[in-house]
């Protein structure tokens, strides 16, 4: 938890505000991907935001303002909340899937490789500090489920808004997943 430290002063505010539910977080628009939009100036630039109950991912900018992204998130019993943090970036990454997911999809392949167009983790991976959970792109199939609680965990996103918010964050870049 060192990375949050740094920003002790600040915490109790930010999490008051994101256990509240979500209060200072406006919707992002469902006509496009991703918009920009006013989020409450309390929120520091650089941070990822998840909110599970809106299905969106915020990416702060600081000044009141942040990208969102609709996602879909965890189905019920696999979505998660709390801290966790970027830990690696990569491009078209090859998959295997975790056990849990291998015993619910047995057909799958031990190894999906990265670009193949049946590769859940889609055009980029935002691996995260939570155990096999990572912010990725989606297959052309899966792209539907976008909005909905559809994964183990994860967050998907579609292809071009997880290559942008890619650009955007670093490794160590905090996430925080709420309601």
């Amino acid at each position: 938890m060192g990375m949050w430290s740094s920003r002790r002063s600040l915490a109790p505010a930010i999490l008051a505000v994101l256990l509240s539910g979500g209060a200072g977080l406006i919707a992002c628009s469902t006509a496009s991907a991703r918009s920009l939009v006013a989020i409450s100036p309390e929120y520091p630039a650089g941070e990822i935001i998840i909110s599970q109950h809106q299905r969106r991912l915020y990416f702060t900018e600081g000044n009141g303002r942040a990208i969102c992204y609709p996602v879909a998130i965890g189905m019920p019993g696999k979505a998660w909340l709390g801290e966790a943090a970027v830990e690696g970036k990569y491009i078209a990454p090859a998959w295997s899937p975790p056990a849990i997911v291998h015993r619910d999809h047995p057909e799958l392949p031990a190894l999906i490789p990265g670009g193949s167009p049946h590769n859940p983790m889609g055009a980029a991976a935002i691996t995260l500090t939570r155990y096999q959970v990572a912010i990725h792109g989606t297959t052309a199939r899966m792209r539907r489920s976008v909005g909905t609680a559809a994964s183990y965990g994860c967050i998907r996103m579609y292809n071009e808004d997880v290559v942008d918010l890619y650009q955007r964050v670093s490794v160590g870049t905090p996430v925080i997943a709420i309601r």
